[in-house]
């Protein structure tokens, strides 16, 4: 029997290192195949691990900073011929440092990246998923969500659009068969805080979580149709769920502590 009918279709964005990498090996390992992307040919060496798994993988490079790229992501899904059963919207990017400082292009790319990027492919596929009657999206959200980012403000704002977004949607969509979960990391183990210039960051220097365990989290609840998790570690689970209760004042003082330039050796 065809392996292409009998597997159910996950796409994953930013797939080619860190938390989306793990994602998709996740649906690898529980019978999906995959469509995957990111920005470069990266994406095939990450494919062939995928493969490993037992997956049929077809990839995509683009940029979904980009309207277009966006739109090659989903002409790509569209030419499957297949249910897309599963979405993780997951590719972003972070900007730290005062904001005084930081270079406005880096954090317009930002915005188009992890906001702008997000609600133009959601828009694709969830008018498909709806019209099928079944779906399940997943949201790379972060803990930041939570809190007022001191020296990374329009990240965390970026991640408090989509936490929101995705609750709205969760909300409007909870008759069509279609879920949605908000997946929220804390400091996690992989290139981010180096591509956001945050290595004297106390946040950057510090102990991070497995971005194997977040992404296996953040599967099981996307699978269970939760409406979010914070990932990781019990350590961040704690922080998370305190930062939920205290005042915005509160937690902007104390996330300025993990994100101030130079924090690390304070």
């Amino acid at each position: 029997m065809d392996n292409s009918l009998t597997r159910p279709l996950a796409v994953v964005t930013g797939a080619s290192n860190g938390i989306g990498y793990e994602l998709a090996k996740q649906f690898a390992q529980n019978n999906f195949d995959l469509l995957v992307t990111a920005t470069g040919a990266s994406i095939k060496e990450a494919a062939l691990a995928f493969e490993q798994l037992g997956a049929k993988v077809l990839t995509v490079e683009a940029d979904l900073a980009t309207y277009d790229g966006v739109e090659t992501l989903y002409s790509k899904i569209k030419e499957t011929n297949r249910p897309v059963e599963a979405i993780a919207i997951n590719a972003g990017v972070g900007v730290g440092g005062e904001f005084v400082k930081t270079d406005l292009k880096d954090e317009l790319n930002l915005i188009n990246l992890n906001v702008v990027s997000s609600v133009h492919l959601a828009k694709r596929v969830v008018k498909d998923m709806v019209e099928r009657g079944n779906g399940k999206i997943l949201f790379t959200s972060s803990i930041a969500a939570l809190m007022p980012g001191p020296f990374e403000a329009v990240y965390a704002a970026s991640k408090a659009f989509l936490h929101s977004f995705s609750e709205a949607l969760r909300n409007e969509l909870k008759d069509t068969g279609v879920s949605i979960t908000a997946l929220m990391p804390g400091p996690t183990d992989t290139n981010f805080f180096h591509r956001a210039d945050m290595d004297s960051t106390k946040a950057g220097a510090g102990k991070k979580d497995d971005p194997a365990e977040v992404a296996k989290q953040g599967f099981q609840a996307l699978m269970a149709g939760k409406d979010d998790i914070i990932a990781g570690s019990l350590k961040t689970k704690m922080q998370g769920n305190v930062s939920k209760v205290l005042p915005d004042t509160v937690n902007a003082e104390q996330h300025r502590q993990l994100t101030e330039p130079g924090s690390a050796n304070k």
